[in-house]
């Protein structure tokens, strides 16, 4: 039932993307949000979407494995594109009693729904192709300044992967306990909404139990293996730029410069 999840799940595999510094990636993905949010025409959407597919292509990351994680956002999708369609005020295309849909309201709408498909897509690449592992020593190096003003710079980057890294873990503990539940009677496709949020209570208690116990058991290896923050810690694999991390940087630098000149030109 969640196996559509895909962020926060490791894809293991060969290709260009896997080989990159994960601090590239880091900032190639945060680049590639904020440039969705730069552009404002079909130009830039257009760029988006070919930038995406590249490295979509370059993963080597089978597509329906990545488009498969649209699933879990598709009611927010319709959701956002509904309200978008029919509360923008404009020209009015179509009119059925109180609803009316402006020409203004459907080209913000698909705009908006690209943004969305675009912004969940590129969040997956970066998690697809990068451990947790990898991302916390990125996070740590990149938030590496903010330790001369005593931020704690490697217990925010370790709580955001343990984070990242719970989040197949809890949904998989969730298809779990349903089926069980199922399997005792419980009843989850009931239309009516008073008895469906009933139907979640025997799933939301022993999901919290299990997510209290795995925190404990985590915090207890953690403890038995003399874990005392980031504060004089090696690492066997330092993080060292090469020359193709250099070009990439390169190339997301090109990439926003043509996304603003289509905000600017077009």
């Amino acid at each position: 039932m969640f196996d559509s999840i895909t962020l926060g799940q490791y894809y293991q595999t060969d290709s260009a993307l896997h080989r990159l510094d994960p601090r590239v990636k880091l900032v190639g993905t945060f680049a590639y949000l904020i440039a969705l949010f730069v552009v404002d025409s079909w130009v830039g959407y257009l760029l988006a979407a070919l930038f995406l597919a590249a490295m979509i292509k370059l993963s080597n990351v089978p597509f329906r494995y990545i488009v498969r994680g649209m699933k879990t956002i598709l009611f927010l999708l319709v959701i956002t594109v509904c309200f978008n369609l029919f509360l923008t005020p404009g020209e009015v295309i179509w009119q059925f009693g109180f609803l009316k849909m402006s020409k203004e309201g459907l080209s913000f709408a698909i705009k908006m729904a690209l943004r969305l498909s675009l912004l969940i897509l590129g969040s997956s690449i970066m998690t697809l192709t990068t451990t947790p592992t990898q991302l916390t020593d990125a996070l740590e190096s990149l938030m590496r300044p903010l330790k001369k003003v005593h931020v704690p710079v490697h217990e925010i980057s370790m709580m955001m992967s343990i984070a990242l890294r719970f989040i197949p873990i809890l949904m998989e503990e969730t298809d779990k306990i349903m089926k069980a539940q199922i399997a005792r009677g419980a009843d989850f496709e009931s239309k009516n909404l008073i008895k469906k949020i009933k139907s979640l209570v025997p799933l939301l208690v022993p999901l919290f139990i299990s997510a209290f116990r795995r925190a404990n058991d985590l915090a207890m290896a953690m403890e038995a293996r003399c874990y005392r923050g980031g504060e004089g810690r090696t690492k066997m694999k330092p993080l060292v730029y090469k020359g193709r991390d250099r070009a990439a940087y390169g190339v997301l630098l090109l990439y926003f410069a043509a996304c603003i000149a289509t905000r600017v030109i077009f």
